[in-house]
Order: structure tokens, then C-alpha cells, then sequence
């Protein structure tokens, strides 16, 4: 398979692809005229990865993925713990994520939106936070 076949099949980006070549997460074969060949492991890793990152896994944290998923005398705990420190960090953006919202309906009210040049949205903006 070309670049563009297996980007498609994989739902990456060529750019994407490129990139995990160049990081080394990926090692598609090279024709003699220098393409790429891409073979269905290439197209299962680059799935994996794909799936990977959309849950939110760092680049390095899938590298150890992949590693222990290739590595079939793994202990299901190592995945197991990586898996817990991303639903952490995932966790902590939901927080974030809460307390932005909570702040941000709370101005939204605040304001009434009218003609008048006061606006408490601009007022809490322009606070000095910390």
C-alpha cells in the first residue's frame, strides 16, 4: 500500500503517518524509487495508534503501547497503570473543563446583553486573577 492507501484505511493524515515514520513508531518498507511501502502490520500499528491518541494517549505513552502489546509475556498491569494515568489526566480536563463552564454561565448571566456598555464578562476579564 501507498501513503495515501493506507492513510485512508487507517483514518490518519499522510502528514500524520509521516511523522510517526519519522519518530520511529512506524517502519513502512522503501521501494527502490524511495516510496513507501506500507504492509498490513503497518496498517494494524497505525490503526492502534490512531485509536490510541484519539483516547487521549501521548505519543510516548503509545509507544510503550505498542511495545507492550507486541511484548506477549506483558503483565496486563503495566497497561493497566498507563491506561489509569491517562483517565487521570482525562479526569482533570473534565474538572477544568467544569469549573471553565461553571464561570463562564455564570458571567453569561450576569450580563444583560443589552445596549448598555456595562458588561460583567469584560469587567471579569479585565481582573487581575492569580
Amino acid at each position: 500500500m501507498n501513503i495515501g492507501d493506507v492513510a485512508h484505511r487507517a483514518g490518519l493524515p499522510a502528514k500524520t503517518i509521516r511523522y510517526y515514520e519519522d519518530i520511529g513508531l512506524v517502519k513502512p518498507l522503501r521501494s527502490q524509487n524511495g516510496y513507501r511501502r506500507f504492509r498490513d502490520s503497518d496498517l494494524h500499528k497505525l490503526s492502534f495508534l490512531g485509536r490510541a491518541r484519539s483516547l487521549g494517549f501521548s505519543i510516548e505513552d503509545c509507544r510503550t503501547l505498542m511495545a507492550l502489546y507486541e511484548d506477549h509475556s506483558r503483565a496486563s498491569a503495566d497497561v493497566k497503570r498507563i491506561a489509569r494515568q491517562n483517565l487521570a489526566k482525562i479526569e482533570e480536563k473534565i474538572a477544568e473543563l467544569q469549573a471553565m463552564h461553571d464561570t463562564l454561565s455564570h458571567l453569561v448571566k450576569k450580563c444583560h446583553g443589552d445596549d448598555r456598555p456595562d458588561c460583567p464578562i469584560l469587567t471579569d476579564l479585565a481582573k487581575a486573577h492569580g
